[in-house]
């Protein structure tokens, strides 16, 4: 068995994959997760804070010495939405190099889109017409495909972090701000989907990957501690979705921490994340989504390893 690494340094969170290879397949992973949040600020500055770099160059070193300990023959590494807007990415990316070894590779919204897809894809029995929604901190990214065939893909600026930083002020979310933010995302959602709103239809099944659809599930079943396998292949309902989001926006960010199922680090950016969600099904007109616990990580290690 080859053991391999991934690590994955989005808006919001840095995670790592730890992951096992047999005959060309996963049969053993691990995922760690660090809220690092590189994106704050970005959106505005167009920058990444020097608190910011030295926060997740921090991590990347624990992710880098765990990928030693485990005994990974390679280390893959991806940067998404904030690091390729910030004037200073590469900057980030340099010294992110020089003090932990590990050689990061910024990457644009479709190659984000394909490894989703290709990750996604790896943890499904069967994978017939999917729409896969990869809601992140900065961006969100919709693919189109057929079997293990990517077919379209559209990444659109908006992230749970990003739409927060932009349209919320108040705590708890105050209705006119909730409804401010509902229009902004809808502005970008049908200027972004064009055609491909036109070629789902309800044979389609909606899968969701990234933070914000992993903790509705968790949320949902009140999961405490979160358990991946609970919420791999779970199914949530539009309706189900939107009395969590009714349920969210009555309550104060410290009040969402204490709620069974979500990391607390996750509370102030959660309605924005479930109102992109929520815009995106009614837009496409689908009724449900099935939760993914395999993505862009996985997709990274299959990917190198064709």
């Amino acid at each position: 068995m080859k053991k391999y690494a991934a690590i994955d340094i989005g808006t919001n969170s840095m995670r790592l994959l730890l992951a096992g290879i047999e005959n060309g397949k996963i049969v053993k992973r691990q995922k760690y997760i660090n809220t690092t949040r590189i994106g704050s600020s970005v959106d505005k500055d167009r920058k990444i804070s020097e608190e910011g770099i030295v926060r997740n160059i921090h991590a990347l070193n624990k992710f880098a010495q765990q990928a030693k300990e485990y005994g990974a023959e390679k280390t893959l590494a991806m940067a998404t939405s904030a690091v390729r807007d910030a004037k200073n990415g590469s900057e980030f990316i340099k010294r992110a190099y020089e003090e932990s070894g590990v050689d990061i590779k910024i990457i644009s919204g479709e190659e984000e889109a394909s490894l989703g897809y290709k990750g996604v894809v790896a943890g499904l029995k069967n994978s017939s017409s999917i729409v896969v929604i990869d809601i992140g901190g900065g961006s969100t990214e919709l693919i189109l495909g057929e079997g293990s065939k990517l077919k379209e893909a559209k990444s659109l600026n908006i992230g749970a972090v990003r739409m927060t930083e932009r349209h919320i002020t108040t705590n708890p979310v105050s209705l006119s701000e909730c409804n401010k933010l509902e229009e902004a995302i809808k502005e970008e959602v049908m200027g972004g989907l064009g055609q491909v709103s036109n070629t789902i239809n309800t044979n389609y099944n909606l899968i969701g990957i990234g933070g914000t659809i992993t903790t509705l599930a968790s949320l949902h079943q009140e999961l405490e501690p979160y358990d991946p396998q609970k919420v791999h292949n779970y199914k949530l309902t539009f309706k189900k979705i939107i009395h969590l989001k009714e349920k969210l926006l009555k309550l104060k960010v410290e009040e969402i921490k204490k709620l069974k199922g979500i990391h607390p680090k996750r509370a102030d950016i959660i309605l924005a994340g479930i109102t992109i969600l929520s815009v995106v099904m009614e837009n496409l007109g689908l009724e449900q989504i099935t939760v993914s616990e395999y993505d862009n990580l996985e997709g990274l290690v299959y990917e190198k390893t064709d």
